[in-house]
């Protein structure tokens, strides 16, 4: 263990302690609904829509990469996201990046592994913790030299477990608290998104469906949840307590996309999602579409949106989804 990750538990264990000696002092309970032994206590978490209203940070926040074939569904805790980044593997599947800075569930999963992309889109954050099954040895020393707090399996005792019901490695969770006492607030959120006013103009629309070579992401606008319904591969996406997942925006940011240095077990390319540059990207909110540009000009920088006319895009409040689709 590096001697910052080591710097970094010290601080979670007196974190824990002081959380705990709190709930004795003051004798409170916590009552709710039931839950699986994998998903959180939906009854006792604000709504994916709210917003804390602080932006102070509390420390870093959580990055936790979550397997997304249909074997791994459904998932638990990903409603609790701030952002999900959704990006290609190879064989053209899909996973999942959740990040997690105002609330965190009781558990998320299943957690899968690490691609060197990741290490780009994480340099927007101070030093984050990313929790992941593992990755290919080569990168390994990478993820090491990365400026983030890295906890696979092993690091961290009793932070994973194996869920029943399913076969490895789909069934690895995740008690996210283990490795973040707290949710450090909106100010770790540093990605350079602005929440606000709806922007002028805009497409009417009531569903967009982002495909990769062996995945699609469909979005369907719902007035009654304010958010986009989101479906896998033609299947509603819910999680462990049946509800499905309607994120108030959604982003389809075309990038480029391009065989990396790393192949799996069977020999095929890593795919690399590059998050730095520019280029165009769709906004989805309020039942519309926007075509905007999207700029990151260093991997230590957010990503700004911007409208044709330079003016900055706001996102609706809640959580966002961003779909990296390849560029043409």
């Amino acid at each position: 263990m590096t001697r910052r990750a080591r710097a970094r538990r010290a601080a979670v264990t007196v974190a824990l302690l002081a959380a705990t000696a709190t709930t004795l002092a003051t004798g409170c309970t916590h009552q709710g609904a039931q839950d699986d032994g994998r998903g959180h206590r939906r009854s006792q978490s604000p709504t994916p829509t709210e917003q804390p209203s602080s932006s102070a940070s509390a420390g870093p926040l959580l990055a936790v990469k979550i397997d997304n074939v249909a074997a791994a569904r459904p998932q638990t805790g990903l409603d609790a996201a701030d952002i999900v980044y959704a990006e290609q593997v190879e064989g053209g599947l899909s996973r999942l990046m959740a990040v997690y800075a105002t609330r965190l569930p009781k558990a998320v999963g299943p957690v899968r592994s690490a691609r060197e992309s990741d290490l780009e889109l994480l340099r927007q954050f101070d030093e984050p913790t990313l929790a992941f099954s593992g990755a290919q040895r080569k990168l390994l020393p990478l993820i090491d030299k990365a400026p983030l707090d890295a906890e696979p399996p092993g690091h961290a005792s009793g932070a994973y477990y194996r869920g029943a019901g399913r076969a490895a490695p789909h069934n690895l969770y995740l008690h996210p608290d283990r490795l973040v006492p707290t949710a450090p607030g909106a100010g770790a959120l540093t990605t350079g998104f602005r929440y606000g006013a709806a922007p002028a103009g805009g497409t009417p629309e009531t569903s967009r469906t982002v495909r990769f070579p062996a995945a699609r992401f469909s979005f369907t606008w719902s007035a009654s949840r304010q958010g986009w319904l989101v479906a896998m591969d033609g299947t509603p996406d819910v999680m462990t307590d049946g509800e499905q997942l309607a994120p108030p925006t959604v982003v389809v940011q075309y990038v480029p996309v391009h065989s990396s240095r790393y192949h799996d077990v069977l020999g095929n390319p890593t795919p690399y999602t590059q998050t730095v540059g520019s280029g165009r990207a769709v906004v989805l909110r309020d039942g519309k579409a926007y075509d905007v540009t999207w700029s990151r000009p260093s991997a230590a920088g957010g990503t700004t949106f911007t409208a044709a006319d330079g003016t900055p895009v706001n996102f609706a409040r809640g959580q966002v989804w961003v779909v990296f689709a390849k560029a043409s």
